[in-house]
């Protein structure tokens, strides 16, 4: 994160929050603060990280991504 304002400076982590918000927060009631924290924490953790399609990658999931590039890695190999 950079200045105060400024959204060019730190384009992926804007990308990011944006996400969050709409995918989980805007579309929770949270109780309480610990509540908040452990949702989050799973949305990332859980979802976001290992599930969650990303364009970056191909319309991939982290791990499918991964999973393709060790299978891709094995066929160069062998």
């Amino acid at each position: 994160m950079s200045r105060k304002g400024n959204c060019w400076d730190n384009v992926v982590a804007e990308s990011f929050f944006k996400t969050i918000k709409q995918e989980l927060v805007y579309n929770t009631y949270f109780y309480t603060k610990r509540q908040a924290k452990k949702e989050i924490f799973e949305y990332i953790e859980f979802y976001y990280n290992r599930t969650r399609s990303h364009s970056y990658l191909g319309n991939l999931s982290p791990n499918n991504f991964e999973e393709k590039d060790f299978m891709l890695q094995n066929e160069m190999l062998a």
